[in-house]
């Protein structure tokens, strides 16, 4: 602004006042030329100068400091802008890639210029020699840090590549959580770096490099620095992969009669990708769900995709997904894992589709982390319903005085329906950890996928007696046993590891009648013991399965139960039709399995007797005469005549 433009603003009108708003008007004047914050002292310098009133000086320092306050406010703003300028250019320039050097070297300068940083630099790993070397520099001078060879785990790139994590270091030579060596120091000494922030490139689970950015002198970055750069890293590793996938199509393309074609195709797969990507980020930004994001990638890709729980995807396709980090085909469709720290979490289903192309396939690996990202997100928000239920089935276990009402009050926040017949069910994991931190590690992950399980079928679960203890609701027409192998499938594929789950008669109402659900704690705990004595790790049984063994094993000795299941049938034949089918097993057993000696107490022909097991055998099965059959029938024939009426 020039002097007579001040001077003529600050001109009096005639009775000697300063017109309305006139104190502002140089300043509005700086901010619209954008001004250094040094130059707002001149207006209020100047009307000192000139010998303004007192109160024209106070309006004046009132106006500086609202347009200084207006100007960090716009400074602070231009700053964000940049940066998601910066990073919305760079997405631009990938979703256009052509040249992977030309988006890697706009992204190592983008990132120095934004975090003001003398130094940004990119690393990549060579899987060949087994080393890492530098890919990109900004801001480098000394030629033997832009040509280091760092062998793999070696310097504070090689802790980010280790771990997987941002690493910072204010000072660069006094740091000692890093192994260094004399060829990286000299030639960050070259370069006089004392500040390095390295954040890894991230391809699925795998680390391919790391971005830095670094500082001569000492400097402490902020949170919000290293997520941009994390951000910006990101987009390098994107462009890597996409540069990598060109270069696998660009290769395929034998026939040059039909390049044009080929690669209009890839360019409209690359847009696709695109699409989905920016659908993908709109859905997490709403707060969309997974089912949500199937239906997005099944729009873009043209098939049907729905997400499944681990246990109903195909499970060799499943692990080999989980495995190579990848998608995989499957009859006429692909399968993403779902994954997040090595748990398996479910599966993207993709049908329809045999056919898929790199870029989709990739693009369903992508749509696979993000629907990761979303279970996790909803997983923490349900831990906190987790305690509750695991707080809810403890006071079941051990407060057994506890008001029927308010348990099924608070069962009823949670969704559960303690009138319903329910099981109780007792999981072990069936492998030994080498120490204490890996095994507790293990029962919290079969703690968590218990109480997810039990959160999806309006259950309970919680932690006891180093494994994990379950109250499930009883399906019509469904067994304790089926619960029970179904629990440890589920569970075993949940964690990876063989489960063992041993489960309790029905309880019918376990809030009236919380003394039933201990007893089917204990009887739940006795069945598991059992599986494991007899080898069967891994398996889940109920104490009807153990035959007359499952006398000792259940709570309340279902004698009844136990005659019904192995002679039910004669007895209900005998009593519909008036024959002698279990008084001629009785003979039958004590006459040493011989129908001779069977006729003589019986004092029948012995083509009755025959005729008489032949019925048996159709009725217990073929069978019904081997030793560990026999055995049950004789003891439940013993049961049955012991509770029958007393002789007169």
């Amino acid at each position: 602004m020039s002097r007579d433009h001040v001077q003529s603003a600050e001109r009096p009108t005639d009775d000697g006042a300063a017109p309305p708003g006139d104190a502002e008007a140089p300043f509005l004047d700086l901010l619209a030329r954008g001004a250094t914050a040094d130059a707002y002292e001149q207006p209020v310098l100047r009307a000192r100068a000139a010998g303004r009133p007192a109160e024209r000086i106070a309006a004046l320092e009132h106006a500086k400091l609202l347009a200084l306050r207006v100007r960090a406010e716009l400074e602070g703003r231009r700053r964000r802008e940049a940066e998601l300028s910066a990073l919305f250019e760079t997405a631009h320039d990938l979703a256009g890639l052509r040249d992977v050097d030309a988006v890697l070297q706009a992204i190592v300068q983008r990132a120095r210029s934004l975090l003001g940083t003398d130094v940004a630099y990119l690393s990549l790993n060579d899987p060949v020699r087994g080393d890492t070397y530098m890919r990109v520099t900004e801001g480098s001078v000394a030629a033997r840090f832009q040509q280091l060879r760092l062998g793999m785990g070696e310097g504070l790139g090689g802790l980010v590549a280790q771990t997987a994590r941002p690493y910072v270091t204010d000072d660069y030579f006094r740091d000692e959580r890093f192994r260094h060596t004399t060829t990286i120091d000299a030639g960050v000494r070259d370069e006089g770096l004392v500040a390095i922030l390295g954040v890894p490139l991230m391809l699925g689970p795998h680390v391919i490099g790391v971005l830095f950015a670094a500082d001569r002198r000492a400097r402490v970055f902020e949170r919000e620095q290293i997520a941009l750069l994390g951000s910006f890293a990101a987009l390098a590793a994107a462009a890597i992969d996409t540069a990598n996938l060109l270069t696998e199509t660009r290769s395929a393309l034998a026939d040059l009669e039909h390049a044009n074609e080929i690669i209009k195709d890839r360019s409209g797969v690359i847009e696709r990708a695109s699409d989905v990507h920016d659908r993908l980020a709109e859905l997490v930004l709403r707060g969309g769900g997974v089912h949500d994001v199937a239906a997005a990638v099944s729009e873009v890709l043209a098939g049907t995709v729905e997400f499944t729980e681990a246990d109903a995807a195909p499970a060799d396709a499943l692990e080999a997904s989980r495995a190579e980090g990848h998608a995989v085909p499957h009859r006429d469709g692909w399968i993403a894992a779902v994954t997040a720290g090595g748990e398996l979490l479910g599966a993207l289903v993709l049908r329809g589709h045999p056919g898929l192309d790199p870029v989709d396939q990739r693009t369903l690996e992508r749509a696979a982390m993000v629907t990761s990202l979303l279970l996790l997100a909803r997983r923490s928000a349900a831990e906190a319903e987790q305690r509750v239920r695991g707080e809810l089935l403890d006071d079941l276990l051990d407060a057994r005085d506890r008001d029927a009402r308010l348990l099924r009050e608070r069962a009823a926040r949670l969704r559960a329906d303690l009138d319903a017949t329910h099981v109780v069910l007792a999981a072990r994991l069936d492998t030994t950890a080498p120490d204490a931190d890996q095994e507790a590690d293990a029962r919290r992950r079969l703690w968590s996928a218990a109480s997810h399980l039990a959160a999806t079928r309006q259950g309970l679960a919680a932690a006891r007696g180093g494994g994990t203890v379950l109250l499930l609701p009883l399906a019509p027409g469904d067994t304790a046993t089926d619960l029970a192998r179904r629990t440890a499938r589920h569970l075993g594929t949940a964690v990876h590891e063989p489960v063992t789950v041993g489960a309790s008669a029905p309880v019918a109402h376990p809030a009236a009648d919380p003394d039933a659900v201990v007893a089917g704690y204990e009887e739940g705990r006795r069945c598991l013991d059992a599986l494991r004595l007899l080898g069967r790790a891994g398996d889940g049984a109920a104490a009807e399965d153990f035959g007359f063994l499952g006398l000792l094993l259940a709570g309340d000795r279902d004698i009844g139960g136990f005659v019904e299941r192995t002679i039910g049938q004669v007895v209900a034949y005998d009593a519909r039709r008036g024959t002698d089918l279990v008084r001629t097993l009785d003979a039958y057993f004590a006459c040493g399995m011989s129908p001779a000696r069977t006729k003589d107490a019986l004092h029948v022909h012995v083509n009755t007797v025959a005729q008489r097991l032949e019925r048996v055998g159709r009725l217990l099965g073929d069978d019904w005469q081997s030793p560990a059959r026999t055995l049950e029938i004789q003891l439940a024939l013993r049961l049955h005549r012991l509770a029958g009426p007393a002789p007169s």
